[in-house]
């Protein structure tokens, strides 16, 4: 099958989840053309079945805002004509799924072929940005213009029920986890780097929004440094870092903390954490706790939007309300004293990954397609 995948390209978790569905499809026999505005962050390896379409915004003194929702309208018709794509799937509505309905009219008039449209919803496009007033007209019709749409957790399911005028079936198919490349044996010298002592490990990542709670990482981690030595690896960048490292400073662990900005290879990372902190004010799935469990790390999350679909209280890890710091930071503590508890807690979060594995979730997409696909055998 021949198929066009728009995410955007950065290190959030559809751009993650789009990019790593495309490798996997490729790796089948699938040819996969990747459309959007730089090249996804994940997409680092080469695969004869893999290309890659750059989007060209021009600018010109008119246009205060260059209108890049009419140049990847305009990209995806110029792909799926010159490159005879079966179908597009396009991840995080906003624009996407309203530029793949225009690109799609545009070939049927062209060429009287009915390009078919999956949308993939996968959180603050549906329960943040799309309910915006400016934008809501435009997500609920194209959404409802999609041929199919899917969403990766019941949770966010409902929200979209609850938040928007769609009338068609939205498909559940959960996020995934590649199990094999973040089952990996810590690299020891690495892990003496940052713990030389034997101490504790614990890891955050995120884009460091507010919506992210990241002042709770460092509030938790303050309560577990006064109890036993740990470090804390704090991933990613975003509009709240500063203000997170002036927190470290000012609750006196900032030389236990450290700021490693974006990394990309974070199965070594997270080979060497204990503990993955994820105090988040929702999450519609929660990959990054996905991909610390699939590396023997337990979660202590809130029991926002679709994580209590992963982490299972008392089994992976623990829940608590948003903002509740004196629970979360009891629930570490307690689990960090107790090393035969906190070994069965990593195993177990380990096996509930393993229920997340891409080999399981690339099939399911795979029968979608099928459904619209043109080809046989649809590869």
């Amino acid at each position: 099958m021949r198929l066009g995948i728009v995410c955007y390209p950065t290190f959030g978790g559809s751009g993650v989840l789009a990019t790593e569905l495309g490798k996997a499809l490729a790796d089948e026999g699938h040819q996969v053309h990747f459309i959007t505005y730089q090249q996804p962050v994940r997409l680092n390896v080469f695969n004869a079945n893999i290309f890659y379409h750059e989007v060209r915004v021009p600018t010109y003194p008119l246009f205060d805002y260059p209108p890049y929702e009419v140049a990847l309208a305009s990209t995806m018709v110029d792909v799926i004509m010159n490159y005879d794509l079966d179908l597009l799937h396009v991840h995080y509505a906003i624009p996407h799924a309203s530029a793949a309905y225009m690109a799609k009219q545009i070939v049927k008039q062209k060429t009287g072929r009915n390009v078919p449209v999956i949308t993939t919803l996968h959180g603050t496009d549906i329960t943040l940005v799309g309910r915006d007033k400016t934008y809501e007209p435009v997500v609920t019709f194209s959404i409802n213009e999609s041929d199919a749409i899917t969403a990766v957790s019941q949770n966010l399911k409902d929200e979209t029920y609850k938040s928007f005028a769609v009338h068609k079936d939205i498909q559940v198919i959960y996020n995934f986890v590649d199990v094999t490349r973040f089952n990996k044996k810590p690299i020891d010298a690495f892990r003496k780097v940052i713990a030389p002592n034997g101490e504790k490990i614990l890891v955050h990542a995120s884009n460091f929004r507010k919506v992210k709670r990241v002042d709770d990482v460092v509030k938790v981690f303050a309560a577990v440094r006064k109890e036993m030595p740990a470090k804390l690896l704090m991933v990613g960048d975003g509009p709240e870092r500063p203000a997170m490292e002036e927190l470290a400073r000012i609750l006196g662990v900032d030389e236990d903390t450290r700021f490693l900005g974006k990394q990309e290879q974070m199965e070594d990372i997270l080979a060497v954490s204990d503990m993955f902190l994820l105090p988040s004010e929702y999450e519609s799935f929660g990959l990054a706790a996905l991909e610390a469990m699939a590396a023997k790390a337990v979660v202590i999350s809130t029991n926002a939007g679709g994580l209590s679909e992963i982490n299972i209280q008392n089994e992976t890890g623990f829940m608590a309300p948003v903002g509740d710091v004196n629970a979360m930071s009891k629930f570490a503590i307690e689990l960090l004293h107790d090393d035969t508890r906190l070994a069965a807690m990593k195993e177990a979060a380990y096996q509930q990954a393993c229920r997340f594995d891409i080999s399981r979730i690339i099939p399911i997409y795979e029968a979608l397609y099928s459904q619209y696909c043109r080809r046989t055998p649809c590869k």
